[in-house]
This record gives C-alpha cells, sequence and structure tokens, in this order.
C-alpha cells in the first residue's frame, strides 16, 4: 500500500510527556512555554493537560491554569485526558477543545492502573462520551499496551480490536493504539493494525508508539505503509510508562518528522522550530534531549546536504 501524502502529528509532550516527569512539579509557565512553541511549530493537535486526580498525578495539578495561561492560536485543537465525569468538567470549564479516555487491552494492566476490569473501565467512560457529545466535545480514544503488558507479556491482536471497536462504536471520533511499553516490531504492528482495522475504519486510527527497544520509528514506517495517517509523538521524546521496567519515552516528535519529511509526507510543522522547542524543554527540564535528530543536529537543524563520512588529515 502506497504511503499517505500526509500525516497529522498528535504532540503529546505537554501531557505524557511532563505527566511522570520526577523531581518538583514543572512550572505552570514551562507547560504554556512548551504549548504556545508547539503550535508556533505548526503542530494542529496538543494534548495540553490532563484531569485527573493531583494525588496521582502531580504534575498535572494545574491543568486549569494550564489552559487558562496558553496563547491560544487558531486551527489548533487543544486537547485534555479526563478519565472520569468529574475530570470532564474540569476539562470543558477550561475550554478543552477536545477530550480523551484511556483504555488498555490488557486485564491485568487495567487492574493494576485504575483497579477494575476492561469492561468495567469501558463502562466508566459511557457518560463522559455521552456528555462530551452534548456539548458538542469531540473524544479521543486510547488504547494502550497494544503490542505488549509488562505484566501478561504478548497481547493477542484481536483483543486489541475487541477493545478498539468498543470505543469506537461508544462514540470516540479517533482511536489511538498504544505500545506503552515499546516492546512492538515492525510485523507485529502490522497484523495488530490488521486486527483493529477490520472493525474500524483506518481513517480514524493513530498510531502512538514508544521507544523503549528502538522499534518506534520502524513500527511507524510498517503502519505507514498499511495507511495509517495520525501519528502521536512527543517532542525530545519526553514521556515514558510507570509501569514498566526501563520503559523510555514516546518516540521523539523530531525523529517522525526528519522520517515524514524524507517520505515526503505533507506535515506543515517546521523541523527547525520542532529542534529547537525539543532543545529549550530539555534546557528546562534539565535532563537530556531523548530526540536523535535533536542531537544529531546540535539544535541548528538543516537537512543534510551530503550524506557521508568525512575524515580529518
Amino acid at each position: 500500500m502506497a504511503f499517505p501524502d500526509t500525516v497529522r502529528l498528535v504532540e503529546m509532550s505537554p501531557r505524557d510527556g511532563l505527566q511522570n516527569e520526577p523531581g518538583e512539579v514543572i512550572a505552570t509557565a514551562i507547560k504554556t512555554g512548551l504549548i504556545d512553541r508547539l503550535a508556533d511549530c505548526g503542530l494542529s493537535h496538543i494534548e495540553s493537560a490532563s484531569f485527573v486526580s493531583p494525588k496521582w498525578v502531580p504534575q498535572m495539578a494545574d491543568a486549569a491554569e494550564v489552559l487558562a495561561g496558553i496563547n491560544r492560536k487558531p486551527g489548533v485543537c487543544y486537547s485534555a485526558l479526563t478519565p472520569n465525569l468529574k475530570g470532564f468538567e474540569g476539562a470543558l470549564a477550561a475550554g478543552a477543545n477536545e477530550v480523551a479516555v484511556f483504555g488498555a487491552a490488557s486485564e491485568s494492566f487495567t487492574k493494576k492502573n485504575i483497579n477494575c476490569t476492561i469492561a468495567e473501565s469501558l463502562e466508566r467512560f459511557v457518560p463522559v462520551v455521552e456528555k462530551a457529545r452534548k456539548h458538542g466535545i469531540p473524544v479521543r480514544g486510547y488504547v494502550s499496551t497494544v503490542l505488549g503488558c509488562p505484566y501478561e507479556g504478548e497481547i493477542a491482536p484481536d483483543k486489541v480490536a475487541t477493545v478498539a471497536k468498543a470505543l469506537y462504536d461508544m462514540g470516540c471520533h479517533e482511536i489511538s493504539l498504544g505500545d506503552t511499553i515499546g516492546v512492538g516490531t515492525p510485523l507485529k504492528a502490522k497484523r495488530m493494525l490488521e486486527a483493529v482495522a477490520a472493525h474500524v475504519p483506518m481513517a480514524k486510527l493513530a498510531a502512538h508508539f514508544h521507544d523503549t527497544y528502538g522499534q518506534a520509528l520502524a513500527n511507524l514506517y510498517a503502519v505507514l505503509e498499511e495507511g495509517i495517517s495520525v501519528i502521536d509523538a512527543s517532542v525530545a521524546g519526553l514521556g515514558g510508562c510507570p509501569y514498566a521496567n526501563g520503559a523510555s519515552g514516546n518516540v521523539a516528535s523530531e525523529d517522525v518528522l526528519y522520517l515524514l519529511n524524507g517520505l515526503g509526507i505533507s506535515t506543515g510543522v517546521s523541523l527547525e522550530k520542532l529542534v529547537a522547542t525539543g532543545h529549550w524543554i530539555s534546557q528546562q527540564l534539565n535532563r537530556k534531549n531523548g530526540s536523535k535528530v535533536g542531537l544529531a543536529t546540535g539544535g541548528q537543524c538543516t537537512t543534510p546536504k551530503k550524506l557521508g563520512v568525512t575524515h580529518e588529515q
């Protein structure tokens, strides 16, 4: 199958990237600064906050202040994660353009993460989706552990398809398929996507791959071949899964964009600005930049004019 002509990048760093950042709570001004810089890069979809209990996710305690403090750019969707009705009410009041609910394809992961079964977790999302629909707010559905679980190991593609279909039938306009612990490989990614696409239209699916084993770009290439045209990524590779040992962050947005540019796929996003943003947030957090492109270009990103090895005399 041919590659898509265009891909929509969904930027995860302000939420998925920062929510598990260790140490002190990140200043609201840094979060709003990151979101504004990302919008200036040309990104049209930025997951900006999470309306969850600050007891469990202290880094997201200022979600309302973040959404109030950003300089909203026309045409940009500022979304928020809302696991329950209380979270939805908070996101609605704060002016989120879209909300998201978060399920999993693993029973063990679901029980350890939110202390319920997959079926029970899906039931909890119904009132959120119904209320969102009344207010004309689109809901995005996430399915985590689609290519592996830290407790169960491999996950059968049909399990992923069952959860994805349930979220789609419930009213989620888009389903993001997450390799939460980054254990997937290209063939497994293709087989999983094939199973899901039998129940949910390909145009309604997104890929959300972590890079723990260095396979994220290869996996993305594989699903792009199958028709995926929405990709979740996180600038500077920020983020990770707190439930999986050694799980690194999401695939870096800069690295994904470099790949897409090389394939001639349009995104409307500036690689140069995105690289600069990745360096900026890495400096703010005092952490190493997780983007290969960011490190290779030192913050001054231009497509290499000449690829090869030079030898010093």
